[in-house]
């Protein structure tokens, strides 16, 4: 969210009514999260102006770990020096402690794609919010789960019922702290989850929702505690039921 956010943000900024727009001091202490979008919190350093040359060798863009060489456009202005500026800064102060972690296994390629193309700028702000745009799609639509084993007839459907909240196994990247919340497109997606984790014996699809959209899943490691609840539903490992009762 953070980084999609940042691009929509440089979206805007390369094609803004002044023209693209740099950010001299773009550091994350600079930005900050209001209902879900990133904002800039000081528009003091941007600048408009784009570096004068004479020839490609005056267009050279400089960064502590590596150098770029851009070219030099028939009115004397290093072509695009503002918008990759800000592009890999955002790479390499967003994207490299953001987009490999968390994602579905089946997408972190696609986030690696768009890292490695942002670190080489070989993707403009454009192709880059394509791109963000395209795996967005894929989570939401749950697409990327095709061809996968169907794993939800292992587990017995408890209607009626749901578990108390509780500490329990914590897992990572959870929503809550207390044990093991995770955003899923749905049961068979939380089942495959559930089969993964050693621990986890039961899980249920909460009512609560991610800012795509999507349902957050509970994982439990325990049967015990169930309680009335006629919009929930308990999904139990068969293997973990049997033997008892329910």
């Amino acid at each position: 969210q953070i980084c999609l956010s940042l691009v929509k943000l440089l979206f805007y900024l390369a094609h803004s009514p002044l023209g693209s727009i740099a950010l001299l001091d773009f550091q994350p202490r600079q930005f900050v999260m209001v209902d879900g979008n990133l904002k800039v919190t000081d528009m003091d350093d941007a600048s408009t102006e784009e570096l004068s040359c004479k020839e490609d060798n005056d267009c050279t863009l400089d960064f502590p770990t590596k150098s770029f060489p851009l070219q030099c456009s028939a009115v004397g202005k290093c072509e695009g020096i503002n918008e990759k500026k800000n592009l890999f800064n955002a790479y390499r102060y967003f994207f490299t402690y953001l987009l490999p972690h968390s994602a579905p296994p089946a997408l972190r390629p696609f986030l690696s794609d768009i890292l490695n193309a942002t670190g080489d700028l070989r993707y403009g702000i454009n192709e880059t919010l394509k791109a963000f745009e395209k795996v967005l799609h894929l989570y939401k639509s749950g697409l990327y789960l095709q061809k996968r084993p169907l794993l939800l007839k292992d587990y017995i459907s408890l209607k009626g019922f749901r578990t108390v909240e509780g500490e329990d196994y914590k897992c990572w990247p959870s929503y809550s702290h207390l044990g093991c919340l995770l955003s899923v497109h749905g049961a068979e997606e939380a089942a495959a989850i559930c089969n993964s984790q050693s621990q986890c014996q039961s899980f249920i699809i909460t009512q609560q929702r991610t800012w795509t959209g999507r349902p957050l899943a509970s994982f439990q490691s325990s049967l015990t505690d169930l309680i009335p609840d006629g919009n929930a539903v308990v999904y139990i490992k068969r293997s973990a039921s049997s033997g008892k009762r329910l």
